[in-house]
């Protein structure tokens, strides 16, 4: 996944949102949290405000990083959870820069859907 090109990223997305309709949105930032491909599901509206997403994408990247810090001692990270009462964020590393954020309902298998975007990548 490291050398993915934007369109490979935006195909990857969809294929990915298309796994569980309650998928809210699937997206890939780069290491600074910026957009790279994907989005919101169409027809939803997001949980925060547009102006809070570059703050959102941009904590992600900064614990994707922290977490290397540790790949010695305990392996690389596979995927991170985080469960909200209105919301599941999950991130995936794709490669030492590339980072897939998914966010879903809270009613989701986050441990079936999980699997299978492991599976994917």
């Amino acid at each position: 996944m490291a050398n993915q090109n934007l369109a490979d990223y935006d195909s990857m997305c969809k294929m990915i949102m298309d796994l569980d309709p309650q998928m809210r949105f699937v997206g890939v930032i780069n290491e600074r949290g910026k957009l790279l491909a994907g989005g919101l599901r169409d027809g939803l509206k997001s949980l925060e405000d547009p102006k809070d997403d570059e703050m959102l994408f941009t904590e992600v990247a900064l614990r994707a990083r922290m977490r290397k810090e540790f790949d010695a001692q305990l392996g690389a990270v596979k995927f991170a959870m985080s469960v909200r009462d209105k919301v599941i964020i999950m991130s995936f590393p794709l490669s030492d820069r590339n980072i897939l954020y998914v966010s879903a309902n809270p009613e989701i298998d986050y441990g079936d859907i999980s699997k299978l975007i492991l599976k994917m990548l």
